[in-house]
């Protein structure tokens, strides 16, 4: 079936790579804490945090860290969240202009735009001033509809807002919390965006995968 949409993720995908996303440090840094373990806990570990049970940042950063160690000290917790909340208005931000300018072409094309992103209330809160965004009619975040990736009825939500079949679908992820996994068992397409790689070459069929 024609190509109708296309569905994007956000984070990994749309924007830079994380190592450029600011010049400040990241949380785990602040906090002592090793960015395996901590990538861990934000992935895997708090699904409340990302379909939005807690919408206070200094307590979503304090409940994370004290699951690793309860006596970082609350100054670095406070620290650490300034530090994240800015890190991630730098990130939306600095989105590489190729990024937005292969979005624009898509939908000159025609192609409907939808995007899915697991985030919480702090990472998602620049998003009105991010260049990507009204580039999408259709833009879910998961704190916002208490969904979650790889939970399927988030991209059902996705494709029935965008008004189309899953059967003309595209998605397009770096592939984090199991996503492509996910969407392929959804949509007709999904297509694996290296970190580092060109958005628009991956949107020329690198690797999709039917």
């Amino acid at each position: 079936m024609k190509l109708q949409a296309v569905i994007f993720d956000l984070f990994h995908t749309l924007t830079g790579p994380e190592a450029e996303w600011s010049d400040l440090p990241w949380t785990s840094d602040v906090l002592g804490i090793d960015r395996g373990v901590w990538n861990e806990l934000l992935v895997t570990r708090s699904r409340w945090r990302l379909a939005g049970q807690e919408t206070d940042p200094y307590a979503i950063v304090r409940t994370l860290a004290h699951e690793v160690d309860s006596t970082i000290p609350e100054e670095h917790i406070q620290s650490a969240t300034r530090i994240r909340i800015q890190r991630f208005k730098d990130s939306l931000t600095r989105i590489p202009t190729e990024n937005v300018e292969t979005l624009h072409a898509l939908r000159a094309a025609g192609l409907r735009l939808g995007l899915i992103s697991n985030a919480d209330v702090m990472e998602v809160a620049p998003w009105p001033s991010c260049p990507l965004a009204g580039l999408f009619e259709v833009a879910l975040f998961s704190c916002e509809v208490g969904l979650v990736k790889p939970e399927p009825e988030i991209y059902e939500r996705c494709t029935q807002a965008l008004g189309v079949s899953p059967t003309q679908c595209l998605f397009v992820g770096d592939g984090g919390s199991n996503e492509l996994v996910a969407a392929k068992r959804y949509v007709d397409r999904v297509c694996l965006r290296c970190h580092g790689e060109s958005l628009a070459r991956a949107g020329r069929g690198t690797a999709i995968y039917k």
